[in-house]
Order: structure tokens, then sequence, then C-alpha cells
């Protein structure tokens, strides 16, 4: 393996990574760790050595590795337990319950330089909630959501001097989003309502049409449902996809033999639109004296703006002696500027089973409103043998989501998480290394009284080889 060429390896790394499912993530849609060294100890990760995690965490601390080449193959699962309870006191509770989320990383030392590869996923949300439950309706209709963002990512990292590390990277981001949701004829009027509209707006040609028909029929009659459908059913991406890329920099300081520090600024993605042809947007009408009216027109969808946020960090690493490791990082992810809202278009196709709707649009926008988001992670290291390293730490992230615009279909709410984990020396070349968090079950009851619930185990393994 010694001579393995990077081109082979990450042929293989991609056919790899491209087997996970969406992720659900726990600090906003961000994980709490990246790799099972930094995760063990609350995520913390800015300020030393955590193997080519530093490609998405810091990647200045990629010249602090040990050896001179290292390969990483990560494999986490992600266990999120999520629970949306009516205002009546019906449960749904989200049928997305294990995502496996495979990394890999690989640096080279030439000099003065590091450099090399790695493929991560950089985090999501997503639930499924059966069409049986208070969710559908009444209609059985399924509702869900999928997201997820991966990143290949090239970095580099300069060894100005014994103690300055300066680093940068280029991102290449692809995302990918399915979405099943139902609303109910109060919440679709609140859209397209101008005189409403408290918890987002809908507008276009399809509205205006919309709104002249419901006008030619009796006067009870009522919207049952409005369904929004982009879906396709694949473990691997999602029926929306959007392309584009970002970049990160990074230093590390050693200010002596025992305290390190470390700063990281990861720009904003540049995405653009998700775009998801061929699908579906439905609605059903109760008319007095004919019963339910339902129709499905098709068309695309296009998620407008869909961006990954900026994120600023700064990191300490304390040794207090040979045996302990004492690291603390805290980090601000800019959500507002990226989260305010959640906006797509729906264009329905000129078919003829479209009727007068065809070619005819639908601007839908839900209001998010997202804050900024304060994260503060803490851990230490405890090396008990030449073997063996125990690893604990904790991870408090600010809650991001206004209440009020919480939808449980977006459910990323968990604040509070403890974590553990351990590394193990096979050789002098080769370790393994854990981690296992804990998120704590954190409950939010949003602007239209329904009570969020969400709580999440997550381990991770790896691998690694040094050279």
């Amino acid at each position: 393996m010694r001579n393995l060429p990077l081109f082979r390896w990450s042929a293989a790394s991609l056919l790899a990574f491209l087997s996970t499912s969406p992720l659900v993530a726990t600090n906003g849609m961000n994980l709490e760790g990246y790799g099972p060294v930094a995760t063990a100890m609350g995520g913390a990760s800015l300020a030393y050595d955590n193997g080519t995690a530093a490609v998405i965490n810091n990647p200045a601390t990629l010249g602090l590795l040990a050896g001179d080449r290292q390969l990483d193959l990560a494999l986490g699962v992600l266990g999120p337990r999520i629970t949306a309870t009516s205002p009546t006191g019906a449960e749904a509770e989200s049928q997305s319950k294990a995502f496996l989320m495979p990394a890999v990383g690989y640096a080279i030392r030439s000099g003065s330089l590091t450099y090399g590869l790695g493929l991560f996923g950089q985090g999501g949300m997503g639930c499924e909630y059966e069409g049986s439950t208070w969710r559908g309706l009444g209609y059985n209709l399924e509702n869900a959501t999928e997201v997820s963002v991966g990143r290949l990512i090239a970095p580099i990292s300069w060894r100005v001097n014994e103690r300055l590390h300066l680093a940068a990277t280029a991102d290449f981001v692809w995302a990918g989003m399915d979405l099943k949701m139902a609303m109910s004829g109060a919440q679709f009027f609140d859209l397209v309502d101008p005189r409403s509209q408290q918890f987002g707006r809908a507008s276009g040609s399809l509205v205006q049409s919309f709104s002249g028909m419901l006008a030619t029929l009796p006067a009870n009659t009522s919207v049952d449902y409005a369904y929004f459908n982009f879906a396709n059913g694949s473990p691997f991406t999602g029926e929306a996809r959007g392309y584009g890329y970002a970049g990160k920099i990074g230093l590390v300081y050693e200010l002596s033999p025992e305290v390190t520090i470390g700063a990281t600024y990861h720009s904003r993605t540049q995405l653009g639109d998700m775009k998801a042809p061929g699908n579906s947007l439905s609605f059903q009408l109760g008319v007095p004296g004919m019963g339910s009216m339902a129709q499905t027109l098709a068309g695309d969808f296009v998620v407008e703006n869909f961006e990954w946020p900026a994120l600023a960090g700064l990191g300490v690493a304390i040794r207090p002696n040979a045996n302990w490791l004492v690291v603390a990082d805290f980090r601000t992810v800019f959500w507002r500027d990226v989260m305010d809202s959640f906006a797509m278009r729906f264009t329905a196709s000129g078919v003829a089973s479209n009727g007068a709707f065809a070619n005819q649009s639908l601007n839908a926008t839900l209001f998010q409103h997202w804050d900024n988001q304060q994260i503060f992670q803490v851990g230490a290291a405890f090396r008990s043998s030449r073997a063996l390293t125990l690893r604990f730490g904790a991870n408090y992230s600010s809650d991001q989501i206004p209440d009020r615009f919480l939808n449980c279909l977006f459910p990323a709410t968990i604040e509070k998480h403890l974590t553990a984990g351990f590394g193990y020396a096979l050789n002098d070349r080769s370790s393994i290394d854990t981690s296992f968090t804990y998120g704590f079950e954190a409950e939010k009851t949003n602007g239209y009284g329904i009570r969020i619930s969400h709580g999440q185990t997550n381990a991770q393994l790896m691998y690694s080889r040094r050279f």
C-alpha cells in the first residue's frame, strides 16, 4: 500500500462515499464532530492532531500528523429519535432511525508541505412519518425529508517555522434533497392569503388560477390539503441536486510544547439552486354536493438558494504532562445568512392532464429565521498504556431555530451532547479509534402547537495506517 496511487485511492473512496445515506446532524445541520478522535472529545479539533479529519475541521492541523503519510478509513452510524406530537396529543414517530456515514482521508508530507484528499459528509437533516399517522392528515400522505451535503476536499498545509502552520482547502460540494410535505388547508391558505402569511408566503400564476377556481365553486368549498412531492426513494442521492464549491483557511500556532492554539474559517458554499424535474404538486378540495376533488399536477421543482453557512472557530490544546491532553473549541456558525427562509418554485408542465394549470408556476417560501449558532466543545484524552488512549468530552450549542418556525420535517434542535471513545494502537503503524455520542432529547413547540422532540445516539469507527 505504500505506493498506492492517489488517483486509485480517490476512485475507491468516491465509490464508498456514494453509498452514504442522508445525514441527521445535531449542531444545527452540522455533525457534533468529524472523525472519531475529535468526536470522542466533544468534537473539539482545531488545535491538535486528529488525523485527516483536519480537512473538514482545521486543515492546519495536518501539519501535526505523526508520520509522513496517513490513510484513514472511517464509518459512522447515526441513530436519530424524532417524534412529532399534534396539539391534540397524537404522536407521529419518525421511521428514519439509522444512517451510515463513510469517510476517507489521505495525507502526504513533503518537506514543509502536507497535502492530500478527503471525502466527508458535512451534515444534513431528515425524518419520515408514515401516512397512517396524524401527519398524513387522514389521507395517508407520507411526510419525509432527506437533506445531505458532502465534500471532496483538497487541502494544503504549510509549516512556516517550528511553531506556525498555515493551511487552506478547495472543496467540491454537492447536496441532495427529498421532500414529501403535506399541508393542511389552513396552512396552505396562510401562505396564499396576503392578509395572513404568518409562517410563509406563496405567489405566482398557479396561485391566481387556484383562487379563481375556488371562486367558481360553492361557498363552503374547503381545501383538504396541498402536497409537495419530490423524492426518488434512493438511499444514495436526493431527487433535488446541486453542486458547487467552498473553501477553508486555518492556522495552528505552538505557543510552547504544552500549549497550542488553532483557528479556522470555513466559507459559505456556492451551490445555487437545486433542481428536481419531473415531480408533482397535489391538492384536494372538499366540494359540497360533489365530494372530494383531487388533482395532481406534473412539473418541476427548484429549491432556491440552498447554501451551507460560513463558520469561524478558535481552539486550544493543553498537554499538562505526557499522558494527558485537554482541548476546547469555540465556534460560530452563521446560519442567519443562509436559513432565513426555505424557498422553492414549482412549474407545471404543459401536459394535457394539468388542464388550466399547465405552464403555470407557484413560488412558495417557508419562514425559518434561524439565528447564528454558538458551539462550545471540550474534551480530554488520557493515555492509559502504550497502546490504549481513553477520550471523553461534551458539546453544547445554542438553539438557532425560533420555536415559532420550527418545522417537524426539519428537526435540528439538539443542544447538549456527551461523548466518549478510545484509540488503540495495533502496532507502530496502525491504529483504530472509536467515538460514541449521546445527544440529549430536546423538545420544542412551534407556532402551530406541534411539539417536536429530537434525541440521537451516534458512533464512529476508524482505521488508520501510517507509512
